[in-house]
């Protein structure tokens, strides 16, 4: 303060003898001097009091903000995925604010679905590894004795695990796109045709009629058909699942604006609309209690769909009314 102010004074002094030299240089009287030294003087007086509010003005504007989003990221550094910025002013700060926001939120949800993903796959493996635990020491301690059906019951929980596992390969490698695809050119009618072949006894067996109705017109596209194939197996399978017996499923394939539409329709018992946003979600059952009884997926195959229509550019669809039954529906583009 007695820098500042010292400093201060001779500038005032300075001011004051320099006015009174232009003045007497110019013919005025000390009058005139003296008005003019207090203009200068409120003009000094101004300056700084301009300087502090434009000071103010953009602290709160850019220091305060950029603060408040610096704390906050170190905030999500240190684990903390909850804090969230208040967007206080509009304009490239409001948006960067807005921006980041948003980021932390999808970080959020990020994680939220990979402690769920940890706790889905840990829930999935316990089963069938306390099945085959539970058997292969009964064996060990004389209480089964190991029979043909008996190892033919235990074999069929690896046999899930091994499935379950390499559903979790597709579905972490389509969702990385990392999946290895080869792409050719596909007859639709021939992909329809091996894909209904397949479930035909599955769906004989369980009362269901299964049809494919293909357009007369040739339809082809280019994919991978192998990826092709599991997509509608998976669909076909979900189908003849939940369809009872007398019911049917039906698939179809035909032409539109947008490319080569594939439809899996059933008259099952539906889905309710309030599970709809969640069926393409990994280990998502309308009925946690199913489990792996009467023939339960993984509830895998919906999101290793979804995925591979996405891979080949396409979209999927659902629509289902409870009670009468659901339709799926692909989009492929005729080109990738």
């Amino acid at each position: 303060a007695a820098v500042f102010g010292l400093f201060f004074f001779f500038i005032l002094g300075g001011f004051a003898l320099l006015i009174y030299f232009v003045v007497r240089l110019a013919g005025g009287d000390s009058q005139t001097a003296a008005l003019l030294w207090l203009s200068t003087c409120g003009l000094l007086l101004l300056l700084p009091l301009t300087i502090g509010w434009v000071g103010r003005r953009a602290f709160r504007g850019i220091a305060k903000p950029l603060s408040a989003l610096m704390n906050a990221a170190d905030a999500v550094a240190e684990g903390d995925l909850s804090v969230r910025v208040p967007v206080q002013r509009r304009g490239e700060f409001g948006r960067l604010t807005t921006s980041f926001n948003r980021m932390v939120e999808e970080l959020e949800l990020a994680d939220q679905r990979r402690r769920n993903l940890t706790a889905d796959v840990a829930h999935e493996l316990r089963t069938p590894l306390q099945i085959i635990q539970g058997n292969l020491e009964g064996v060990l301690d004389g209480i089964y004795t190991p029979t043909p059906e008996h190892i033919a019951a235990t074999l069929d929980e690896t046999r899930q695990l091994a499935r379950l596992v390499e559903d979790l390969r597709v579905l972490s490698q389509a969702e990385a796109g990392q999946l290895p695809m080869t792409w050719e050119a596909v007859d639709i009618a021939e992909l329809c045709a091996d894909a209904v072949t397949g479930f035909e006894g599955q769906a004989e067996a369980a009362g269901i009629v299964l049809t494919a109705i293909v357009s007369d017109a040739p339809l082809s596209v280019t994919a991978d058909y192998g990826r092709l194939d599991q997509m509608l197996s998976n669909l076909l399978a979900n189908a003849i699942r939940h369809t009872p017996a007398g019911g049917s499923v039906v698939l179809r394939a035909t032409a539109t604006s947008e490319g080569i539409q594939l439809q899996v329709s059933d008259t099952g018992e539906g889905i309710l609309p309030e599970d709809l946003p969640y069926i393409f979600d990994r280990f998502w059952r309308s009925d946690r209690a199913r489990m792996h009884r009467d023939g339960a997926g993984s509830g895998l195959g919906l999101a290793i769909v979804r995925q591979l229509v996405q891979a080949h550019g396409g979209r999927i669809e659902v629509a289902s009314t409870v009670g009468q039954g659901t339709t799926f529906s692909i989009v492929l583009p005729f080109a990738r």
